[in-house]
């Protein structure tokens, strides 16, 4: 499961995450430590065990008609079952909300209705006993009904949990194709067949399902049959041979057009809408080479029948590894101008890293969770390192250890947790973006032929069954020979990370560089950890040497024979360290770490310590211009970013002549980007208008963007102008754009292109154009226009998708307040009857957000509407 960028976005101001080895091993004796943690069961939720496995499902077979007008699925499963280990006499089966017609018992060819009682979301059905050897069915006829069933809530990841979802069912919105599909994760497949819904059992499965003729569908498996039946529909049998997970199997059901690819001897197709077909290619065109990749770097071939993947419109989340059929949210679906921007590849190859971790060898238990987001975070990694080279793949998992500290500042909890409120606590940074830097972390600490060789071991230990971390550790024993306590105790079974903090020195007399290293972090919540790391010494006539330690304590003296005193000492030379650290350079260190450092985060920490260090007139300071002209992008933006050190010296007309050039010719649009809002920030007056004015016609939405607000600091009527002109562009990316603009600088006048950009938005730009549709209300003196915005909205209060609801709420409290005071405005002035026309309105913005809270069914979502909304 890949958590959506806007997701992350939310999060984060209020929550996917994403970097060669020396080959040396570590040296000295290593500390072994307890193996297993149990922390007390009110530190952080009950205890949560695995689910004791009473049966095996073996297969399960589905009979599947969807009812589009009543957004019900009429079904028959036929489900194969033996007991675990103990003889039993019943079995009881998830079935969240359904109507269950019948239940019968299969068993030596016969076939006898069953006794059973449907309570609680659960049938339980009873039956002779049954010992572990014997090997029954049950055929069970029900009816799926999701728009009925009360939510359970969801979470950052995935934000509702009704497993299946109608789109635009009965065909009444415009431009948005009628659609069905599902998501399982974690444990919502239950809603659309009876099943035992927990991620440590392992099941075949064939499906059929019947649809109108003009529809395709996708499932697990291969299409081994497509009957067009004599009523207008269609019924086509997927089949999967392979066993995997419950929640991993998936329906998608749409008009989509399907572009064929391949893989050896395996077909991979890409699923989009129509409209998309031309640029399919450009979207997942690089899938087969991943799947080379990833199977060559594994050892291990792709495990499945076929890779197909789909987008989907209101997806829940961002992307799902339901095997071998690899469903996406609409985000990735971007033609030729939005693929200028990015083409959400780290997506593509975090779903298929799931493909070996996750859906071949899958978490028992969701306190195991990393064992799937950790490594198809890292898996973004692996790819890009492959593919785009190591400071691309750095640049990723430097983002991933950010986000993860930004977390850490109110929430620090174990990777691996057996303690938790809700199983849907575990989609966080931890287990994504902490557990990706982790395993890079791992990778150096033993080298990349043990590392893979070890992950080699795991996947083909534990092939087609459910695993848990300590399998993980003994596949990285059973390879290195060494007890890995030490590692995966901190690591994956304690909380916190490493404060270090490095400072350097010389001894003349000894001739010897010294190394001083303090873990700095709190040793009552946090453990001391041992810390192999590489330390690069650097010399005045060009040498470098490297140097192995072994830190585990919390205060160590390093210190280095050497024959001249180094100008430079790189600790953590591989940057691969989860840690906040503090390198005590002086100015002069930072800037031959600039000029020397090998790696893309020598040079980005260098860069950064200048900044903060520098001031105008610095001799240090055409590091930062030099930085503006660094080949990798992300230097250029930090050294962008600071060109503010030249304000006010004689480099300032030369910062701003390169700012111009980076805005107008960089090759990529975040520099460009960047660049303009830097500008904007420093520079105005008839020049920049003209400027930001050209800016806004870039072929990149983000640049023309930046260019529309930059133009709308300095000169909003030219800026209202230019939207009115772009008015005519209806590309969804435009509305967005304008809709900022207005949201910002509009008017009453404005009204009728904000309700028209609210009502095609869908998906997640619903959620951004609800917020910014809210700041505009705030702007508007005509109360007619704001009825109207409140009456658009007010469908919203409903979505699936908790994040809509909570920009619905925010929309409703944005009009709410702003009614309340135009109407004490009004009354002041003695305009009593526009007040109360702004009563009435504020009236029923705060109708709306009580109805939200009554019916809200997300514990998050409800404490929000409480409190800090």
């Amino acid at each position: 499961m890949r958590k959506s960028v806007l997701v992350v976005l939310l999060l984060t101001s209020a929550g996917l995450f994403h970097s060669c080895s020396t080959g040396k091993k570590s040296i000295g004796e290593i500390r072994t430590l307890p193996e297993l943690k149990v922390k007390p069961e009110n530190e952080a939720g009950p205890y949560r065990a695995s689910v004791t496995k009473q049966h095996e499902i073996l297969h399960t077979g589905l009979d599947l008609r969807p009812d589009w007008g009543k957004r019900r699925m009429e079904g028959t499963a036929t489900i194969t079952l033996r007991p675990w280990f103990k003889s039993s006499e019943r079995v009881n089966l998830d079935a969240r909300g359904m109507i269950i017609a019948s239940v019968e018992l299969l068993y030596n060819k016969d076939t006898v209705p069953a006794r059973y009682v449907y309570q609680n979301d659960t049938i339980q059905v009873t039956t002779p006993s049954f010992g572990a050897t014997d090997t029954f069915g049950l055929r069970i006829r029900y009816t799926a009904c999701p728009e009925e069933l009360k939510a359970l809530g969801g979470s950052s990841a995935i934000s509702s949990d009704k497993g299946l979802y109608f789109i635009n069912a009965d065909g009444k919105e415009p431009g948005k194709p009628r659609q069905l599909w599902t998501q399982g994760e974690t444990q919502s497949n239950s809603v659309w067949f009876p099943t035992i819904d927990v991620p440590n059992q392992k099941m075949r499965q064939d499906i059929r399902i019947t649809v109108d003729s003009s529809l395709k569908t996708l499932s697990n498996g291969l299409l081994i049959s497509s009957k067009t039946n004599g009523d207008g529909t269609r019924t086509d049998h997927w089949k999967q041979d392979k066993p995997h997970a419950p929640y991993l199997a998936m329906l998608a059901v749409g008009p989509f057009s399907v572009i064929h690819d391949r893989w050896r001897s395996l077909d991979v197709d890409y699923y989009v809408e129509p409209a998309y077909e031309p640029v399919a290619r450009r979207i997942f065109g690089n899938t087969p080479e991943m799947l080379s990749f990833f199977s060559k770097q594994l050892g291990v071939d792709y495990p499945w029948e076929k890779y197909h993947q789909v987008v989907v419109r209101d997806f829940v989340s961002g992307a799902m590894e339901n095997t071998s059929a690899t469903l996406h949210g609409e985000f990735l679906q971007r033609d030729a101008r939005e693929l200028i921007d990015g083409s959400g590849e780290d997506v593509i190859a975090h779903e298929l890293y799931h493909h070996w971790f996750g859906d071949l060898v899958t978490c028992e238990s969701w306190s195991n969770l990393p064992l799937n987001e950790s490594f198809a975070t890292y898996g973004e990694y692996l790819w890009n390192e492959y593919k785009y080279g190591r400071e691309m793949a750095d640049i990723g998992l430097q983002s991933d250890l950010n986000g993860y500290l930004r977390e850490a500042r109110n929430k620090q909890v174990d990777l691996i947790r057996f303690h938790y409120e809700d199983r849907e606590d575990m989609f966080d940074r931890h287990s994504y973006a902490k557990g990706g830097t982790i395993l890079h972390y791992l990778r150096k600490c033993i080298g990349d032929q043990a590392f893979f060789e070890s992950l080699k071991r795991y996947l083909n230990d534990n092939r087609f069954q459910p695993a848990e971390v300590h399998q993980l550790r003994i596949a990285f024993e059973a390879v290195t020979g060494e007890d890995m306590n030490w590692f995966f105790n901190a690591w994956f079974l304690d909380k916190g990370h490493p404060e270090v903090e490095f400072s350097y020195g010389w001894t003349d007399s000894s001739q010897t560089a010294v190394l001083r290293v303090q873990q700095k972090q709190n040793m009552q919540s946090t453990p001391l950890y041992t810390l192999p790391l590489d330390v690069d010494l650097y010399f005045a006539d060009g040498r470098t040497k490297r140097e192995r330690i072994l830190v585990t304590e919390r205060e160590q003296v390093f210190r280095f024979a050497c024959t001249t005193k180094p100008i430079l000492i790189n600790a953590d030379a591989e940057k691969c360290l989860p840690a906040i650290k503090t390198d005590l350079h002086s100015n002069e260190e930072w800037v031959a770490l600039y000029r020397k450092g090998p790696l893309y985060q020598d040079r980005f920490d260098a860069l950064s310590a200048l900044t903060k260090n520098l001031k105008a007139g610095d001799i240090d300071a055409p590091v930062v211009l030099d930085a503006l002209k660094d080949p990798n992008w992300r230097i250029r933006i930090l050294a962008i970013e600071h060109t503010d050190v030249f304000v006010g010296t004689d480099k300032n007309e030369e910062a701003k002549k390169m700012l111009f050039k980076l805005a107008s010719r960089d090759s990529l649009p975040e520099v460009r980007e960047t660049a303009v809002e830097m500008l904007s920030k420093h520079f105005s007056g008839d020049e920049m208008a003209s400027f930001f004015s050209n800016v806004a016609n870039d072929s990149s939405f983000r640049v023309c963007e930046a260019g529309l607000e930059a133009l709308a600091k300095i000169d909003t009527a030219g800026a209202l102008k230019l939207c009115a002109l772009k008015e005519i562009d209806t590309h969804r990316r435009m509305f967005g754009i304008i809709a900022g603009i207005y949201a910002s600088v509009g008017s009453d006048r404005n009204a009728g292109y904000m309700l028209k950009a609210f009502e095609q938005s869908s998906g997640n730009s619903r959620f951004s154009m609800l917020q910014k549709y809210g700041r505009f209300v705030r702007r508007c003196n005509d109360d007619a226009h704001v009825l109207s915005a409140l009456k658009a909205v007010q469908p919203s209060s409903t979505a699936p998708g908790w994040m809509v609801r909570m920009g619905a709420f925010q929309f409703f409290k944005e009009a709410g307040e702003s009614a309340t005071e135009k109407a004490e405005a009004m009354r002041k002035e003695g305009r009593t009857n526009e007040a109360t026309r702004w009563d009435e309105i504020a009236k029923a913005s705060s109708k709306y957000r009580e109805e939200m809270r009554a019916a809200e069914s997300n514990p998050r979502l409800q404490r929000m509407f409480q409190t800090t909304l």
